[in-house]
């Protein structure tokens, strides 16, 4: 049960990082990142929470229970 739940946090960071990078990509995050020379919030909470979960995914995948 253990390794689904981190095969579903895996799937889901991904998710969101993909998500995060399409919205800095996009017309609105490109003009965002021109004239304040950085992200915006929205994209960088992406970017965050889809690697926490990546890496808590990854975790509950190779950590054994004893």
């Amino acid at each position: 049960m253990q390794k689904i739940i981190g095969i579903l946090c895996v799937i889901g960071g991904v998710l969101l990082l993909v998500w995060g990078h399409n919205l800095a990509q996009s017309i609105g995050g490109q003009l965002q990142n021109i004239f304040v020379g950085s992200p915006d919030d929205k994209t960088m909470h992406l970017y965050i929470g889809g690697t926490v979960l990546g890496l808590l995914g990854v975790f509950l995948i190779f950590w054994k229970r004893k």
